[in-house]
């Protein structure tokens, strides 16, 4: 599934298409568009325009257009963005690798000297493409989680650490796997109350939550962390051994290690 590393791969892939222009836009699935803009609406707004540059906040993908518009580009939970038929990740996980066109949900493309196109397969089709996103939704990126931006969105909280580290709009970008190794590296209880963090817990959290961010990034995806392979029914801890405990946090499936994980 989509997490924040998995869209700055995905930054770094769509940076091929600054200075295109779009030549016709594709969105034979309407359920995609967003916003209250319908499938033509957006093709009248995006054919002739050039794109100028490429952002990421969480697990937002952005495109900057020389009108000022900018579009708004989420993958859900299985969407992969695939840019001149090469895909920027090969295969996510709890989805299919299989490039079938009628998963394709959204495609741009590009007129000469250029050429190409980018595209979003989409096998669940939970993401989608909305005009001028509402950024100011959005917390601090994951990457940029310092103790200052852990204490006050993260640890000012009741509710249980795991589900604020999942609410985009405390930090951007953190999705189950990574909330796992997280936690899991920073020897957390994903159950507990955010508040009852101490000051050392909270710096420590901050460290591995951008530790883990950067390493993942360079490995291929939040599915290559050290907790990984062990999150499964039945799986042991990494580091001690232990049972790891599978529960439902925030609704989320989560695993964690009884033993160091307090």
């Amino acid at each position: 599934m989509p997490e924040g590393v998995e869209i700055e791969i995905y930054r770094r892939a769509a940076q091929a298409v600054v200075g295109r222009t779009i030549l016709d836009v594709g969105t034979q699935d309407s359920h995609f568009v967003k916003g209250g803009v319908s499938p033509d609406q957006l093709r009248v707004a995006l054919c002739g325009r050039t794109i100028e540059g490429v952002q990421r906040v969480g697990k937002l993908l952005s495109l900057g257009l020389d009108s000022g518009l900018v579009v708004g580009l989420r993958f859900g939970m299985t969407g992969r963005l695939i840019v001149d038929d090469k895909a920027a990740i090969d295969r996510l996980e709890y989805s299919s690798g299989r490039d079938d066109p009628a998963w394709d949900r959204f495609a741009l493309v590009f007129a000469p000297p250029g050429n190409g196109r980018l595209r979003i397969n989409d096998s669940r089709r939970l993401g989608g493409v909305e005009l001028d996103p509402p950024m100011d939704r959005l917390g601090v990126d994951l990457f940029d989680a310092t103790p200052a931006v852990i204490r006050d969105r993260i640890a000012a909280s009741s509710s249980p650490l795991k589900v604020r580290l999942l609410d985009q709009a405390a930090i951007a970008g953190v999705g189950n796997l990574i909330a796992d190794e997280t936690l899991w590296r920073a020897g957390l209880d994903p159950a507990r109350p955010a508040r009852s963090l101490t000051p050392t817990e909270v710096r420590r959290l901050s460290r591995h939550l951008r530790a883990a961010a950067v390493e993942l990034l360079a490995a291929g995806g939040s599915h290559t962390g050290r907790l990984q392979p062990a999150r499964v029914p039945g799986g042991l801890c990494p580091r001690d051994g232990c049972a790891l405990v599978r529960r439902t946090i925030g609704g989320r499936t989560s695993y964690s290690c009884p033993k160091h994980q307090v």
